[in-house]
């Protein structure tokens, strides 16, 4: 029915001159077309809008109607759609005398739009069944815009400068919003497949492409980006077009460095460092982020860049810039609150090797303030752990230097060697930092001679017995007498428990433990009580050694198990 409403439309509009076509027969006109579109009868109206016999009115009011046509369906409707209409809406374009660069982004923007809301196929079986269609629709896209590019390629030299840059800075905006969506979320196959059959791959391949052709190779946009004075002269967007920049530009510098699109176009004289300066703020964009297949980009391209600086060559004052420091904080999030295990563990590595990288000013800097921000117990852990390593590397004089040793060390083991509400301390909750700080405290034990002193321990031991040891012992104590009463209660309780086969609760530090079979909890209670006896064995030992130390002279056969 639709279709032959819309044919009778047609062919009384066929006999029609130019001049007495109104916009009411384009509204019917339309009205017919969305009809087929709903009924799904989308190849016919294809037919006859290509059909030279049925050119409709003008082509501004053609170009409206056909956008409008784009806007409509929602769902796989919308591929389906635009890859209908492209290529009419092209050769509408290409026929229009004035205002093209104004059409031209109406129509890039418009599709730009609609593909937005389509998913971004996220697995390789999912890029090739390509269900929603993006991934056709971005090649048909790129097959739009290129005669657009070719336009200003070609008109540089002609006396319509000003109508040219318009139609550049459109399509500069196309490119910007294109880095964004779909590719800042898009996912790319292994780069040893053949590239050919990766659509989001060629897609990102074409818009940095366009980007250079239009006068805006990539090198000059990602270097000189976020100065305050650019030195590339972009159009100027509206503010929230410029919030988005910086998420087109991390995009960008992905898609370069460890997609390897375009790299060549790099100049190779640029330093390790130098490359990492600027990617900072790109992958602190990306770790900014929520979503895993966009903050697993900033952990990837940071490996990229770290993995070209020598270990320990990092100099102490790139921290003075604040992605330097915000980007290891990053990591610690992912690290901590990412629920899938390999990003998690690729987290740890990255900013392990980011500390290998950095001197050792850096570290310590670095160590302090991931110390006093992560609020994390294992990863406070990880943190000591490395003190530990850089204390050892400096007492065994491979690297002779005043941060872990002396007045800078005991300023950093302030940090370590407390507890941050006392003996009311959380022990279970902060058992990992606990056992590191004890495992560390053992270690300078065992290794500095009292008489040597080298790292300052046994001038403040008196301090460090007051602020943690004595504190520990105390809180030792009244967590395992409130777990060993609610233990008993628990065992008290538990036959009753059985008989009602109701589930039981127990508070533990203030907090409820969730319902769980009495056997579950009786496990749990036991398991918090294992460990304040792990705790209370390194801490005897701890003060075993610290007695011996100072009653007796220095035991060199004292080894470290």
């Amino acid at each position: 029915m639709a279709v032959e409403e819309l044919q009778s439309i047609i062919m009384r509009c066929q006999i029609l001159e130019e001049q007495d076509f109104k916009e009411e027969d384009f509204g019917l006109f339309q009205l017919a077309g969305q009809r087929c579109i709903d009924e799904g009868h989308i190849e016919q109206l294809l037919e006859i809008i290509q059909n030279e016999k049925n050119k409709l009115c003008n082509p501004k009011e053609l170009l409206l109607g056909l956008l409008e046509l784009i806007e409509e369906p929602s769902g796989k409707q919308i591929s389906q759609i635009i890859l209908l209409l492209l290529q009419p809406l092209q050769t509408v374009i290409q026929k229009l005398r004035n205002n093209k660069a104004y059409s031209v982004g109406l129509a890039l923007s418009t599709l730009w739009s609609q593909l937005s809301l389509l998913p971004v196929p996220y697995s390789e079986e999912q890029i090739q069944t390509d269900d929603y269609g993006l991934c056709q629709c971005c090649k048909a896209l790129i097959e739009f815009t290129k005669p657009f590019v070719e336009e200003v390629i070609n008109d540089k030299e002609n006396s319509l400068e000003n109508e040219n840059e318009k139609l550049k800075d459109e399509l500069l905006k196309f490119c910007f919003k294109s880095l964004k969506c779909p590719l800042l979320t898009a996912q790319f196959l292994e780069q040893s497949k053949e590239a050919g059959n990766d659509p989001l791959r060629c897609f990102a391949s074409e818009i940095i492409g366009f980007l250079s052709a239009i006068g805006h190779p990539f090198p000059k946009m990602i270097f000189n980006h976020g100065r305050k004075k650019r030195t590339w002269d972009y159009l100027e967007f509206e503010e929230e077009e410029d919030k988005q920049l910086a998420d087109s530009m991390a995009s960008l510098a992905y898609l370069v460095f460890v997609q390897g699109i375009s790299i060549d176009q790099l100049p190779m004289v640029l330093s390790p460092s130098y490359l990492l300066q600027f990617n900072m703020g790109h992958i602190e964009v990306f770790l900014q982020r929520t979503e895993e297949s966009v903050f697993s980009k900033g952990v990837d391209l940071l490996e990229n860049g770290l993995l070209r600086i020598e270990d320990n060559s990092l100099l102490h004052q790139y921290l003075e810039i604040k992605s330097f420091l915000t980007v290891p904080q990053g990591l610690v999030k992912v690290m901590t609150l990412c629920p899938i295990e390999t990003l998690r563990k690729k987290s740890l590595a990255m900013l392990q090797l980011y500390i290998n990288k950095l001197d050792s000013q850096g570290k310590y800097t670095l160590f302090r303030c991931l110390l006093n921000t992560s609020n994390h117990s294992g990863v406070e852990a990880f943190i000591i752990q490395n003190i530990k390593n850089q204390i050892d590397l400096s007492l065994k004089g491979t690297h002779n230097n005043k941060w872990f040793t002396g007045p800078q060390l005991i300023s950093l083991l302030d940090l370590v060697l407390f507890l941050p509400e006392g003996a009311e301390t959380d022990l279970l909750q902060n058992s990992d930092r606990i056992m590191a700080s004890l495992n560390l405290l053992r270690y300078l034990v065992i290794k500095d001679n009292e008489k040597d002193n080298q790292t300052g321990l046994w001038t403040e031991l008196g301090r460090i017995e007051n602020n943690f040891l004595k504190p520990l012992h105390t809180g030792l104590n009244m967590s395992k007498a409130h777990y060993e009463a609610e233990i008993k209660n628990s065992q008290e309780n538990s036959q009753e428990v059985q008989k009602s086969k109701d589930l039981c609760s127990v508070t533990v530090g203030g907090e409820e433990i969730p319902n769980m079979p009495p056997e579950m909890q009786l496990k749990v209670l036991h398991s918090a009580l294992f460990t304040f006896d792990l705790i209370e064995s390194v801490l005897a030992r701890v003060e075993e050694l610290i007695e011996i130390k100072t009653k007796s002279a220095p035991e060199e056969n004292i080894g470290i198990k």
